[in-house]
């Protein structure tokens, strides 16, 4: 039996059917923090022991990466942004992102149509976003080559694990080991 309070519909389903697109604003919403996050970092720089893992689909038109990635990752891929990327930048009205990342020590420009991304986090907060991707192409006809970076000094913020599902590139050879807790 349902009192006033309680939002669940007489057949008990949850959510109820909403006649308002309520998933679509939400969407919109967390896609909004993200860029936001971005548009901040690309600005201000990373703080503390915030870093960023960005989940794409590399086979959404418009993802521009390295041909050797696109093999090694062919529906899915995890970047994370820590403490070797430069040129980030967040085009809302091209409704892009672009960033560059150096992989095995060749630098690239990445570029990622917002609408490719399916995850968001910031590790250092415990916050997690996930997204409803577009659609992929039929048939993957890659873009082009992503652009070379301009400074290969910068090394990669990792290597990359293989797996043919989702794909998360790893930061342990990167990462200061310090005392365990005790």
């Amino acid at each position: 039996m349902a009192d006033d309070h309680d939002n669940t519909p007489e057949n008990g389903a949850f959510p109820p059917e909403s006649l308002l697109p309520y998933e679509t604003w939400l969407e919109d919403a967390y896609r909004g923090v993200m860029l936001s996050a971005l548009e901040y970092v690309s600005r201000e720089g990373l703080a503390g022991e915030h870093h960023f893992y960005l989940t794409f689909r590399t086979d959404v038109p418009g993802v521009v990466i390295p041909d050797r990635l696109r093999a090694q990752y062919p529906h899915e891929m995890t970047i994370v942004l820590q403490h070797q990327f430069w040129d980030l930048n967040v085009d809302r009205a091209a409704g892009k992102v672009s960033v560059g990342l150096s992989f095995g020590g060749a630098g690239s420009i990445l570029e990622i149509p917002v609408r490719a991304f399916t995850g968001f986090a910031d590790p250092s907060i415990h916050l997690s976003l996930h997204f409803m991707a577009a659609e992929p192409e039929e048939e993957t006809a890659p873009e082009q080559e992503a652009t070379p970076a301009p400074s290969a000094e910068k090394d990669a913020e990792g290597s990359a694990e293989s797996d043919t599902s989702s794909q998360v590139v790893s930061l342990d050879a990167f990462r200061k080991k310090g005392p365990s807790p005790g």
